[in-house]
């Protein structure tokens, strides 16, 4: 494979919050799954699952909640004497918690329970961690594949942006709305259009900054 064409398309990915009134095709979305699924996975654990939403007006109903959730959240601040803050998490964070609204599509993101024949037969019986710990590995993978998806979609023309917001605030109406089964941890959700904006780069910390070298 061309290095140069794959770097492109990591440089190029953005995350995109205004998308046109086109619909995203079902074949699309599976395509974009067919490239999430080979990312790798702890003891090829695979401990994703994606639910596509793809009905306009469930999107609707997610945001609300979202901003429902928001709303009751600042007036508990609000409550606490934090009224700076409280207006800051509206005003700031909330277009931000709730940018996938315009979306035709929203991926949510799944982590599903790790388990795997080394979980069984050495992990768990010698006790080598937390349920936590496996949790957290049900997440990295999850988180993986996402990134897998939102490159596989830039490359294809599509736009994505991934989000938590929904996750911090109502991930209680995501699991109704969404029938999510308790097991099921949700990791993020991934807006999912064609584009109708075309933001800047951003900057980025600069390799030195991040890299320590051992030798």
């Amino acid at each position: 494979m061309d290095y140069e064409a794959f770097k492109q398309i990591v440089l190029g990915r953005r995350s995109v919050r205004k998308f046109a009134e086109r619909d995203v095709p079902v074949e699309e979305v599976k395509e974009l799954i067919d490239c999430a699924r080979y990312a790798p996975s702890d003891t090829n654990s695979q401990t994703w699952e994606f639910i596509a939403v793809m009905n306009r007006d469930l999107i609707r109903r997610i945001e609300q909640a979202t901003w429902d959730a928001l709303h009751k959240r600042a007036a508990e601040a609000e409550a606490r004497g934090l009224q700076r803050e409280a207006r800051l998490l509206v005003k700031s964070f909330g277009p931000y918690a709730t940018s996938f609204s315009g979306a035709p599509a929203l991926i949510v993101c799944l982590a599903t329970p790790y388990t795997s024949k080394f979980r069984e037969k050495i992990f768990d019986p010698i006790g080598l961690a937390d349920d936590s710990i496996w949790e957290e590995e049900g997440l990295k993978s999850s988180s993986l594949a996402a990134q897998n998806l939102m490159l596989a979609a830039h490359a294809r023309g599509l736009a994505t942006c991934p989000m938590t917001g929904p996750v911090l605030l109502a991930q209680g109406a995501l699991r109704e709305l969404l029938h999510i089964d308790p097991s099921k941890q949700i990791n993020m959700v991934i807006a999912l259009g064609y584009p109708a904006e075309n933001p800047g780069r951003l900057p980025r910390k600069e390799v030195d900054d991040i890299l320590t070298i051992v030798t």
